[in-house]
């Protein structure tokens, strides 16, 4: 008498790790550049299907950034939208990891076939809601059954998420502007989970996280005000102008104050610093030409040889050794002036080897202050580092070149 058994079935293989990887290296590189990302809490060991409120494109991309690679996220994605075209369905499923869910037949068919994908311990990330909700401060709408459906019969727990910034980084029929984007993961509900709990869940944290304040610095606040006001860019051409003059302190601090604190300012600062900064050069280049010789605080003799060598070596586009030299720029307007070198090609020299310095430290500072913004509250703590560490380089370059 013989017996036989079922085969037993096999599982779904896990899925690669490397392009969640860098999936969520890119997303979170593109956040931390518009504002910020934040997540608290973790998923659960294991498979688990993921609801999260809905208002905003730029879910999609939060969710990846936040969530853990090893859980390799797929994203459930409109099938009449995302999947319309060839190639608005391969940018789904290269850059969001989407799979198609039919909004109108089909669509709990669609999220059953990630069953066994589930069983391999992926995360399938799932908006209940349906499509794009009312907004940040709105109400977390009704969710369908079909995200709890698919943990049911995959036996893998319900993860609710709040997401709290989206709305505000990538409105609804708005456009993307700097915000930070914060993620809540709660704790794990059974699969059994009825749409009406697992809606409370998200809806209760959607609101804490919307609700949290950033906490800010006093400081930070009123630099931001003046660099933004109508004072903002007369201070940084008027500083810029009066360093290519005679002013010791060069415009790169001023960018490295007000950037930081106001970094959607930090081209337009930047920008005008440089046109301060040439428009001080030219008159100080007119100025020595004609025998006047203004104070130069913190430069020495050997600053003023040094670059006279080089003027009568390369001419002009010796202006190209400042930014590397510590040798203010100051002293290179006022030897150019003394040897007569003509405003024309000194204007362009120093153009571009002042526009390539200044725009990059502006931008650069603009590009920390997004990295910190969660952290604005430490700004003077980085007002005294950025002023202790200005002035032992600055005595440094000058003992240099003593």
């Amino acid at each position: 008498m013989s017996t036989t058994t079922a085969p037993a079935q096999t599982p779904a293989p896990a899925p690669h790790r490397t392009p969640a990887l860098l999936r969520r290296a890119l997303w979170w590189s593109l956040l931390t550049l518009t504002g910020g990302v934040e997540r608290r809490g973790r998923l659960p060991r294991g498979g688990c299907v993921v609801v999260a409120n809905h208002s905003s494109h730029a879910d999609t991309a939060a969710l990846l950034a936040a969530l853990d690679a090893r859980h390799t996220p797929a994203i459930g994605a409109a099938a009449d939208y995302w999947f319309a075209s060839p190639w608005r369905s391969r940018v789904c499923r290269r850059l969001a990891a989407g799979f198609p869910v039919r909004r109108k037949g089909g669509g709990l068919e669609d999220l059953l076939s990630m069953s066994d994908e589930l069983r391999a311990g992926r995360a399938v990330v799932l908006f209940p809601e349906g499509t794009r909700g009312a907004g940040e401060a709105g109400e977390v709408g009704s969710f369908h059954r079909g995200a709890l459906l698919l943990a049911e019969r995959a036996g893998v727990p319900v993860v609710p998420v709040g997401i709290a910034g989206t709305n505000r980084l990538l409105p609804k029929h708005g456009r993307l502007r700097s915000a930070l984007v914060r993620i809540r993961i709660g704790d794990p509900l059974p699969p059994t989970v009825t749409p009406e709990e697992a809606r409370d869940a998200v809806a209760a944290l959607h609101h804490r996280t919307n609700a949290e304040s950033l906490r800010d610095s006093v400081v930070r606040r009123r630099v931001a005000a003046v660099a933004t006001s109508r004072w903002g860019l007369p201070i940084a051409f008027v500083w810029a102008g009066a360093e290519a003059l005679s002013w010791p302190l060069m415009p790169e601090l001023l960018l490295a104050v007000a950037c930081v604190a106001a970094p959607r300012a930090a081209l337009k600062l930047s920008a005008t610093a440089l046109a301060g900064s040439l428009a001080g050069s030219l008159l100080a280049l007119q100025l020595a030409s004609s025998g006047v010789q203004l104070p130069a605080p913190m430069t020495t003799d050997r600053m003023h040889a040094a670059v006279r060598t080089q003027l009568a070596a390369e001419g002009a586009a010796a202006v190209r050794h400042q930014p590397w030299n510590g040798i203010p720029f100051k002293v290179y307007a006022a030897e150019a002036g003394r040897a007569d070198l003509p405003a024309a090609d000194w204007l362009l020299a120093s153009a571009k080897a002042r526009g390539t310095r200044t725009l990059a430290v502006g931008l650069g500072f603009a590009a920390f202050g997004l990295l910190m913004r969660r952290w604005r509250r430490l700004y003077p703590g980085y007002l005294v580092l950025l002023g202790t560490g200005f002035m032992a380089g600055l005595t440094l370059i000058v003992l240099g070149w003593t």
